[in-house]
């Protein structure tokens, strides 16, 4: 392998991630020979404090935001790797919880670039490489790594985890991991390690899963089993194998199911470091400054916006919850956007009882993104709604109609809700 060049093959961040995007012949092609080849290339050091991948349907963002603001709060260096971002690249690879910067990502892909030589890697492969070199460069203590689709042959698979985390089993993505809870489970199980933990976010997880369990020799921490919380007034009290916490905070991000992430992050915390009393102190900051965004992102104002990057039908059950325990005071607008995979019929009717008017926003300009009138015609016969254009396009409109009283949605895909954001933020700025 030659020695690292300081010539880079492109300029700017943007050049790169748009050269990634051609560089394979598929944009998502499972497996792990092509990058734990490359991995072996790169010879990075791995983190004395431990690996945590986290994997699930959903629930997975929150569940790393929690862990690495607890970490943190415990004194850790950590690297947090999510995927995929919503306005701005950067915010897939956090180091001691900042983002990493246009030239460390741009640094880290010229090491990538040189050490895969002939390999052709896929634009996700790159970015979990790149996030990997950053994280050992920086010497960070504990790396929390989000799983990308499924978790068997995802590259994030490719470093051994000390502690697996499954924060929840349902059906998404079927065209690449099966067309019910049992394949889909057996492919989500596939980051569990011989005699390490596994934390299982459901009390009720597919046999599946609890099979490769026991093949592999992995340890299952249960919700409901081996730990679990329970509320009381103003506050929520988490039960593990020998500990007890009192008088927890309720997370900052909103939702019962926020408690249930929390309770999984915890169990996690607690079976990388065996043995050590939990760290409250360190739990009750991270419960409180721990921030997804686009998990039930409140824009207050007049009229307030939401913003929830839902996009299966078991995420829109939580969301209607969410908006039904925070009712608005008049009407409710979604503006929907939704990839082509995505079972729409199911999701809107979930989401059906909480919503007044239905926005079809257009996602075609991204590879598996439905056009709106395509998303319109999948919607009919459950909801009736408006062909809205863009998702910027659909911003404007539902902001000339709804009433300082109502409340704005957006959901459906992390694509609409980061072309949402980035329409509001550059409206705000125009408007001073």
């Amino acid at each position: 392998m030659s020695p690292f060049s300081s010539r880079m093959r492109f300029a700017t961040l943007a050049e790169w991630l748009d050269w990634q995007e051609t560089l394979h012949p598929r944009a998502i092609d499972l497996g792990l020979e092509r990058p734990a080849r490359v991995l072996r290339r790169l010879e990075v050091q791995m983190p004395t404090g431990g690996v945590v991948t986290i994997g699930g349907t959903n629930g997975k963002g929150s569940c790393v935001a929690f862990l690495d603001a607890m970490l943190r709060a415990a004194g850790r260096c950590t690297g947090a790797y999510t995927s995929p971002h919503l306005c701005h690249y950067n915010e897939r690879i956090c180091i001691d919880g900042g983002q990493a910067t246009d030239a460390a990502i741009m640094d880290a892909f010229q090491r990538v670039d040189e050490a895969r030589g002939e390999i052709s890697l896929t634009y996700f492969e790159f970015s979990t490489l790149a996030a990997i070199w950053l994280f050992a460069q920086a010497r960070c203590d504990t790396w929390v790594l989000e799983v990308g689709l499924g978790g068997r042959l995802d590259a994030v698979n490719i470093i051994d985890a000390d502690v697996a985390l499954i924060s929840s089993i349902d059906l998404d993505h079927q065209d690449w991991l099966g067309t019910d809870r049992a394949a889909i489970g057996f492919e989500k199980a596939g980051i569990m390690r011989k005699n390490h933990p596994v934390v299982l976010g459901e009390s009720d997880p597919p046999a599946s899963v609890l099979a490769h369990a026991r093949t592999v020799g992995a340890r299952v921490l249960r919700l409901g089993r081996d730990f679990r919380f329970s509320e009381s007034e103003g506050s929520w009290c988490w039960l593990g194998a020998g500990h007890r916490l009192e008088g927890l905070p309720f997370p900052a991000m909103a939702g019962r199911h926020q408690l249930a992430n929390a309770a999984c992050a915890i169990a996690a915390l607690d079976a990388l470091s065996p043995g050590s009393a939990l760290p409250a102190a360190a739990i009750v900051s991270g419960l409180s400054e721990a921030r997804a965004p686009g998990r039930f992102q409140i824009a207050p104002g007049s009229p307030e916006w939401v913003f929830d990057v839902a996009h299966n039908p078991a995420a829109a059950v939580a969301l209607a919850r969410n908006l039904a325990a925070r009712p608005a005071a008049a009407r409710t607008h979604v503006i929907l956007g939704m990839l082509a995979d995505k079972d729409v019929a199911r999701f809107a009717s979930a989401l059906r009882p909480q919503v007044d008017r239905w926005y079809a926003a257009d996602l075609s300009h991204f590879g598996r993104g439905l056009s709106d009138r395509t998303l319109q015609a999948r919607l009919g016969g459950i909801v009736e709604n408006t062909l809205a254009g863009t998702v910027e396009d659909a911003c404007v409109l539902v902001d000339r109609i709804a009433a300082a009283e109502d409340r704005v949605v957006v959901c459906g895909s992390f694509h609409t809700v980061g072309a949402a954001l980035r329409h509001r933020k550059t409206a705000r700025a125009a408007a001073f």
